[in-house]
């Protein structure tokens, strides 16, 4: 009994170490897949899913992401699999956005107006800024020691840590700058 309440422990924390990491976006199982889709009927669909599991071309697309492009993602921040200039449509709670791919990183549009935001990635100084109206802004600087300077609305720089009690510490206090800069 004790020795299989050990086991179920074990089970467990395993667990949680293997499903407590930072998944990538899989950016080369998910395009051979949505190729896949827009072939044609769903005949033709279910013959190359076929194909391309009896010839493991899902399995090799997948452990190549798992291993390798997964890797470059989270150590490098950039995907090497995104595509500049693909755009997708995201749901928000004031409308839909389309989402465009840069090279530095992404511009976002309201659906049914022209003007934009854009967030940009500058290497340099390891900084994500805000450019609209053709001004630009620091929003978040990565700092080598695992910590990150937030730039706040009101013009305050906060220093938070890279994890659940350092983002909560973030979302709070922009929280409360939103409040009182709408007040």
């Amino acid at each position: 009994m004790k020795r299989n309440k050990m086991v179920l422990v074990a089970a467990v924390l395993s667990g949680s170490l293997l499903f407590s990491s930072c998944v990538g976006s899989f950016g080369l199982f998910n395009r051979l897949t949505t190729w896949n889709q827009s072939l044609g009927n769903k005949f033709v669909n279910e013959l190359v899913f076929l194909a391309f599991n009896i010839v493991p071309v899902y399995g090799v697309a997948y452990l190549a992401d798992a291993l390798v492009i997964n890797s470059i993602e989270f150590w490098s921040g950039s995907n090497p699999m995104a595509n500049v200039g693909d755009v997708k449509k995201v749901k928000g709670e004031n409308g839909n956005y389309m989402v465009k791919t840069l090279e530095n990183g992404y511009s976002i549009t309201k659906e049914g107006e022209t003007a934009s935001m854009d967030l940009i990635y500058d290497k340099e100084t390891n900084t994500w800024n805000v450019v609209a109206n053709g001004e630009s802004a620091e929003l978040v600087k990565m700092n080598n020691d695992g910590t990150a300077d937030l730039f706040l609305p009101n013009g305050e720089k906060m220093n938070v840590t890279l994890d659940a009690q350092g983002m909560m510490a973030a979302r709070q206090a922009t929280t409360s700058n939103l409040m009182f800069a709408a007040r």
